[in-house]
């Protein structure tokens, strides 16, 4: 899966030099984050414009449209998460109210679907990580902070500043002992 700075989002197959799927042409916003859910059937794709996109990958139309499209964040969505059996997904961006870490249930309306918004990371979160094995996200902010959130409890736990520029790369251990953060600078 590719997605690029001219908005277009492909498929393609390792064996195979042509795309198998175009999600999205060129002339859309750029493309800032996309993943695969755990189970391979669907991927997602987040926008510069603040847009969550998720598509059934077994499509056999060459220009598939997205089951599921909605604004998370007002100014950009810059990271998401499928979290449990992807019907539940958390964002991280940038949001006029500051609202940048947030909770979207998408078995429901779009209406309903936001669950929670964390009010955290002045001028917006960069990255997100889930944390499957505590229940936890953790999100890092334009301006070097960390804040790890309990996604049961709708609660943020800890806050600090684990950098002096932009959070830009956040990786879990498999055994959930640790984590590692990645900075601007």
């Amino acid at each position: 899966l590719t997605g690029a700075q001219d908005g277009s989002v492909r498929m393609f197959e390792w064996t195979r030099p042509q795309q198998l799927v175009c999600f999205r042409q060129a002339g859309n916003a750029r493309v800032t984050r996309l993943y695969f859910n755990s189970q391979g059937n669907k991927c997602g794709v987040a926008d510069g414009e603040g847009f969550l996109s998720i598509w059934q990958v077994n499509q056999t139309t060459s220009n598939p449209k997205p089951y599921l499209s909605w604004q998370c964040h007002s100014k950009t969505t810059s990271d998401f998460a499928f979290i449990t059996s992807s019907s539940l997904v958390a964002t991280s961006g940038q949001s006029n109210d500051n609202r940048n870490v947030c909770l979207w249930d998408t078995l429901v309306s779009s209406s309903n679907s936001l669950i929670h918004a964390f009010t955290c990371h002045d001028h917006g979160a960069t990255v997100l990580q889930y944390a499957p094995k505590h229940q936890l996200l953790i999100s890092g902010g334009r301006k070097g902070y960390i804040c790890i959130f309990d996604i049961r409890q709708r609660q943020i736990l800890f806050t600090f500043q684990a950098h002096e520029s932009a959070v830009k790369a956040l990786a879990l251990d498999p055994s959930e002992d640790y984590f590692v953060t990645g900075s601007a600078e």
